[in-house]
Parts: structure tokens; sequence; C-alpha cells
């Protein structure tokens, strides 16, 4: 394939010739001697636009390289491992060199900040002495306790709802939620901050709530704490958002009953029948909502799902089976399911994300969808070992066994070892 800057200066060597065509035809001494003298000046122009495009174009991919790798430092609690843990996310160097192009200071506020130096060769401006560029990359992150340095009894929450509005959490009839070790924090003060109705049972070691008031009309609800301080979104700003493609991978209404799934970007898709889908390890975007219907069994192992915005999403109907875990390293280690938050539009227009009934979804990594409101539908059954931010939260008739997401990179947890920090970019 030919790169984005060769074809620009393939273009303009078009052009190059084209005036060196006239040159060689015109009998005008004033026009060929001009054109003599400017020919040169307007290659090496060419040229040095190419290189200098070339150079923009790396420097943005080892920004991304970098931001991802300070995150992993400064999610490392050793301060000695910090250095190859970052390592591992920038380009190797080649053997035999004793070249150092990464830089990595512990800063006295606890954060880390790395710093990349890399030599860009050019292809052009070396004729007039100018072999390369230097490009100079930094970034820094920081490791936050998760509730602002206050430690909350019961076990760390791996359920977040960020919403301060009413009813920011509601429990049906027919809800049933067990975990020894995962807390729920609820952020809401507002009145009621949330509803429980008869019928449903949460046995969590807490269910932390940061107002005072609610509504509870029976049902078994363990260890509740009001007027509690729930953690703030623990993963604000940690994940980088890839740039989409070109092009879908799939999209439309696939035809078959057994589909092996390709990194990539999906847009707008429909199986149909009772299908068996196959996700290959990596990241797959889903652009616009990807509709699985009844019957399916779905297998996503090592995948990272992305949602652009706040309209796409994963819609499976009822009777599905569904086991998906996260990559356990690379960029996108332990991040499950994550969604677009830079956006202000997307930030301030809440969409809906539903859990239909299954036979039963075993998931495994973080689920980040703050711009969701989640609703869990009829018989959910899940297992799950996940850490879970969404807006708001709705759980009708489920059966949810769920405990605390502890595997993946360290750039991605709230601190395996410490149990209660998260990461960040800062810089």
């Amino acid at each position: 394939m030919i790169s984005r800057g060769r074809l620009i200066m393939l273009e303009f060597l078009k052009v190059s010739a084209a005036c060196g065509k006239r040159l060689a035809r015109d009998r005008n001494g004033n026009f060929a001697i001009a054109t003599a003298i400017m020919l040169p000046v307007l290659i090496l122009a060419g040229g040095g636009a190419v290189d200098a495009s070339s150079a923009y174009f790396e420097r943005s991919k080892i920004q991304g390289r970098l931001d991802a790798a300070v995150l992993a430092a400064a999610g490392q609690s050793d301060s000695t491992k910090r250095y190859a843990t970052a390592a591992g996310f920038m380009p190797v160097i080649s053997a035999g060199t004793d070249e150092k192009p990464l830089v990595l200071t512990n800063n006295s506020d606890g954060s880390v900040t790395g710093t990349y130096i890399y030599t860009m060769p050019n292809s052009f401006l070396g004729i007039v002495g100018i072999d390369n560029f230097k490009l100079v990359v930094t970034a820094t992150a920081m490791a936050t306790n998760k509730s602002g340095g206050e430690t909350v009894s019961g076990g760390a929450a791996c359920i977040h709802v960020l919403a301060n509005t009413s009813q920011a959490v509601l429990i049906n009839s027919g809800a049933n939620v067990k975990s020894e070790k995962c807390g729920v924090d609820v952020l809401s003060a507002s009145n009621p901050a949330f509803i429980m109705n008869a019928g449903a049972k949460i046995e969590t070691p807490r269910f932390c709530v940061k107002g005072t008031n609610y509504i509870k009309n029976g049902g078994t609800l363990s260890n509740l704490k009001t007027g509690c301080p729930a953690a703030n979104d623990p993963y604000a700003g940690a994940f980088a958002e890839p740039t989409l493609p070109s092009k879908c991978e799939t999209s439309g209404v696939p035809n078959g009953s057994t589909f092996t799934l390709k990194p990539g970007m999906h847009c707008d898709v429909t199986f149909n029948g009772s299908p068996k889908i196959t996700f290959l390890p990596g990241l797959h975007i889903i652009k616009g909502r990807m509709i699985i219907n009844s019957g399916a069994t779905v297998n996503a192992e090592g995948v990272t799902f992305y949602f652009p915005d706040v309209y796409s999403e994963i819609r499976a109907n009822g009777g599905l089976t569904f086991n998906a875990s996260a990559p356990t390293s690379g960029p996108y280690g332990g991040i499950l399911m994550y969604e677009a938050t830079s956006s202000a539009s997307n930030n301030s227009n809440k969409q809906q994300y539903i859990f239909n009934g299954s036979v039963g979804e075993t998931l495994s990594g973080i689920i980040y969808l703050p711009n969701r409101n989640v609703t869990y539908n009829s018989k959910t059954n899940q297992t799950s070992r996940i850490n879970m931010v969404v807006n708001t939260m709705i759980m009708n008739s489920s059966n949810w066994n769920i405990e605390p997401y502890e595997g993946g990179s360290s750039s991605t947890q709230p601190g395996s070892s410490s149990g209660s920090s998260a990461v960040r970019l800062i810089n």
C-alpha cells in the first residue's frame, strides 16, 4: 500500500514533470531561466512537505503508545517495575544498540511522566543536509484514590452508578444479585436516590449510597450504608479512544448461521436465526446497533468492544449464551466494553443500554458505560467478574452472581495491590 506521503509526492512530481516538458518546448529565454531556477526549489518544497507529513503521523502514533505506557506505569505500585512496564508499550529498539529513547520520571506528587525521543529519517530533505526530524513526545499519568482519600469498609465497589438523579437505581421484583467481594456505589444524593421493590434480593458486602433518602418497598438489601462516601468515576480519562477505520469490516444482514468476525469496525449489523458468532481477539468497534437475535451463542475471548457514540450498542435478544473476556495485556488490557467520553454531545445525551434475557452470560473485564442507563431485563442469568461504571441502573428479573475483576493490565485496574486506586492522564 502506498503511504499518504508518497501519494502526495507522486502528484507533485507529475506537476513538476509537466513543468519540465513545458521548459523543453519553450523558446522564451526568460521563462526558461525562471523555471530552471524555481524547479529545484519547488521539488525540495514538495519533498519537505512529504517528510513533515510523515513525521506528524509518526508522532501521533508514538503519542498514543506513550499515553498507554505511562497509564500502565502509573498503575504499577512497585516503582522499580514501572520502566519495564512502560517500555513494553513502546517500539522495540534494535539489538546491539545502547540507545534508550524512553525516559520515565517518578514525580513528587506521585504522578509518572514519560518522555520518548525518536529520530525520524527524512526521505527528501537530506539533500539539503536535514537528515532527520527529532520527535519529542511526553505524557503524564497519575494514580488516584477511588474514593477521594476516604476508606469505605465492606469491600471495594465494582459497580459504580454515577448519576445524581432521583431513582438512579431501580431494583424490581425478581432481581437477585449476590457477591462476596463486590460492593455497589451510588453517587446520587437526590430524593429518592434509589427504589427497591418487594421480591428482590441484593446480597453484597456493601451498598453505599451518597444520599440519605430512598424508598424500600420490601425485599432483602444487605449492608446498606447511606450518607456514604461513594466513589467517583474510577476510570475518568483513563482510556484512549481509537481512531475509527475508514471502512466497515461487517455491515447489513450477513447470510449464514456461523460467523467469525475479525477485529475492526462493525456497522449496523443484524444476525438473524440462532447464529453462532465468534469475535476474534482484538478491538471490535461497534458502530450503530449490532442486533443478535434469539438463541444465539457468542464467544469473545480476549476482546474489547468499543462504542464510538451513545447510539452504538450490542442488542442481544432472548435465549442468549454469551461468553466474553477482556485482553489481559496491551493497550486495551482489562477492558471488555467501553464508550467514547471525549465528546460533549455524547456526555450530555445519555441513552439506554439493555442486557436482555439470556440462558447464561459469563463476562470478565471492565465495562465502562458512564453515558448509559443500563437495564437488566427478563431473566438475565449472568456470572461476572467485572468492574462496571454506568449512569443509572434498572434491575428487573435477573440472576446475577458478580465478583470484582482482578485480571488484566495494571493500567486499567483500580489498583490490584491496593484495591483503591485508578489511573488517568493529566498531561
